[in-house]
């Protein structure tokens, strides 16, 4: 296993950043707020984790993304920006702090992702439903009363991004026991970059994954690619004809972004009017929602789509 991710003297640097893709930095009450509330419950966000471009539009609204199981991964991907090494043993008190966090943000549709686990005998897939279920009692008690506190209050959602738990069918059915509203799962690149941007992943395990999620009928099922890492159109095409032919029912597809030196360059900047051609592609091969833009993350505004029925 890793301890750290490898230095890279000899990777090019990356072309110089566009002005679609400049972004505010944070600041402001509300962004502070909602630092505070992650802070005072010793939790982690993505968000900052990975340094998502778009965390000051996000904590400026309230919302974040929690990461759980620590804040240190089993993986050394090339792409992301979380610290690579031993995770720490699991934290029993996780799952009620992140629904504890998501009331006092005001959250109705909270989104939870994780460092992967490779060295939990479930990948962390216990944990993950436990966060599943705490979270669903907490906001549904708040948005219906205390009879709604077993979990089915309205208006209350619960999305997860999940690793691919190297390819357990069984830890998979204990996440989606917990009844998850939406299960996302990244395939992030196209097959033919995974030796660098994904070293310890499988495309082929990563797709199987989503077609379990989607073939269980147990909830709507989501995945993210990123661009400009080197990829063709043509791969690319692939790729959504692949997740077309599981079912998937939504793709999010973004620009990556270099988040440190230690990182894969940035090979090509795309263009708006490219992420408008991707969508469009997505949807003709049959995948029934394409949310695509060179700011475009996962998690980004993922209640809005589920609110405005965007999702099928």
């Amino acid at each position: 296993m890793p301890s750290s991710k490898p230095s890279c003297p000899s990777r090019p640097a990356s072309p110089r950043l566009p002005s679609w893709l400049k972004v505010k930095p944070p600041m402001g009450q509300a962004f502070a707020g909602t630092a505070s509330v992650v802070a005072g419950q010793e939790l982690h966000t993505v968000c900052r984790q990975a340094r998502c471009p778009n965390m000051a539009e996000c904590f400026g609204k309230g919302v974040a993304t929690f990461l759980i199981l620590g804040g240190v991964c089993s993986r050394a991907c090339g792409f992301c920006n979380i610290t690579p090494g031993s995770p720490s043993p699991v934290d029993p008190g996780e799952p009620d702090r992140v629904a504890l966090a998501a009331n006092k943000l005001g959250l109705r549709y909270a989104v939870i992702t994780s460092v992967t686990r490779d060295d939990l005998p479930d990948g962390g897939a216990a944990h993950f439903a436990a966060t599943i279920r705490a979270v669903r009692r907490e906001l549904s008690a708040a948005a219906a009363g205390p009879e709604a506190a077993s979990g089915a209050g309205p208006g209350v959602g619960v999305e997860v991004l999940i690793p691919d738990f190297q390819g357990s069918a069984e830890a998979l059915a204990v996440v989606l026991d917990a009844n998850p509203s939406v299960l996302n799962h990244n395939l992030e690149t196209v097959p033919e970059l995974y030796s660098t941007v994904r070293p310890q992943a499988v495309y082929a395990r990563s797709l199987e994954l989503l077609a379990r999620a989607k073939a269980s009928g147990r909830a709507r099922v989501k995945s993210g690619l990123m661009l400009g890492l080197g990829e063709t159109r043509e791969q690319l095409a692939r790729v959504l004809s692949d997740l077309a032919g599981i079912g998937c029912d939504m793709v999010t597809v973004g620009q990556y972004l270099r988040p440190s030196r230690r990182n894969l360059p940035v090979v090509r900047y795309v263009p708006p009017e490219e992420f408008d051609e991707v969508a469009e592609l997505g949807r003709t091969l049959g995948i029934p929602v394409m949310y695509c833009g060179p700011l475009v993350r996962s998690s980004h505004d993922a209640s809005s789509l589920l609110a405005e029925g965007r999702l099928p």
